[in-house]
């Protein structure tokens, strides 16, 4: 047995019963491999300059754990403790770039990875205004509508809109004016399915097919069911490669089915949640990402 100790690091404002069973299970996942795990809130640990360095201060006597399974998205933070030199899975670089859904792309870009048309939107200051119709007259020409627009920032899928026609674009332009987003070709083929792979380290450890019959989206979150999956070796390939360019130790691949079911990445996102794979296919990919961290420790 490892006998190691560790902390897992989660978001203090998200209390629901949700998100403390999957804290719980990985405690258990850990238990089962002979780590002793804590679960520690964000807003639990201090982190400060005080008199010039870099400083933590938290209620705890036990300051030395071996590693830290970061599943908040509290950059900040991890960067702070990285800093102190604890180790972090995952990293606050790849955290970073998997939450900016803008910055994800701009990395897989150029790797023979296929992804959506994409066009992000320029930066804009609250208060300022567009002057003309320059922008949106650029989009109609580089995409046919139906247009997906996506927040650079969400989960769930509750931040992702289609948009119909000149109308709707324009009316959701206006409303994300100030906030990064992107515009993205739709993949038609695809509409109401997608494939949620789990990758470990270099391997897909567990994989999903999510289908919707109600919504273009196919997020659990928003009604959408859960099949077990058998990837193809082009879906695994792809799901490992972007995996390893955003420096991931764990992360979960939602790729999309092109015109021939060729994979298209969708988005990675580097703290997945585990209990809907788990309840679709038996796999505790917490158990395999305990393995991954005492084979790197």
């Amino acid at each position: 047995m490892s006998n190691k100790y560790g902390w897992l690091i989660y978001n203090g404002s998200l209390i629901s019963n949700k998100f403390t069973e999957i804290n719980n299970r990985y405690k258990e996942s850990a238990k089962k491999k002979g780590i002793d795990l804590d679960l520690i809130k964000n807003n639990e640990i201090y982190s400060l300059v005080e008199n010039g360095s870099t400083a933590i201060k938290m209620d705890s006597d036990k300051l030395n754990p071996d590693f830290i399974l970061f599943m908040d998205k509290d950059i900040r933070l991890a960067r702070h403790l990285e800093k102190l030199g604890y180790r972090l899975f995952n990293s606050s670089k790849t955290i970073e770039l998997c939450d900016d859904k803008i910055s994800t792309y701009q990395v897989l870009s150029d790797n023979n990875i296929k992804m959506p048309k994409t066009l992000f939107s320029p930066m804009m200051f609250k208060g300022t205004k567009e002057n003309d119709n320059k922008f949106i007259d650029f989009i109609e020409k580089e995409f046919k509508y139906p247009i997906i627009i996506k927040e650079a920032f969400g989960s769930f899928g509750a931040q992702v809109y289609l948009v119909k026609n000149q109308e709707e674009l324009i009316k959701k332009r206006n409303e994300l004016l100030y906030v990064p987003h992107l515009y993205q070709e739709f993949i038609s083929s695809s509409r109401g399915r997608d494939a949620r792979l789990h990758v470990v380290g270099d391997k897909v450890v567990a994989s999903m097919l999510r289908t919707s019959d109600t919504d273009f989206r196919a997020n659990l979150a928003n009604g959408g069911k859960m099949h077990k999956f058998e990837p193809p070796e082009s879906f695994v390939k792809l799901a490992v490669k972007a995996s390893k360019l955003l420096g991931a130790d764990f992360s979960g691949v939602d790729i999309l089915f092109g015109e021939e079911n060729e994979p298209i990445i969708c988005e990675v996102n580097s703290n997945a949640h585990i209990k809907n794979i788990y309840d679709c296919t038996g796999v505790d990919v917490a158990g395999c990402i305990f393995d991954y961290i005492l084979m790197n420790l």
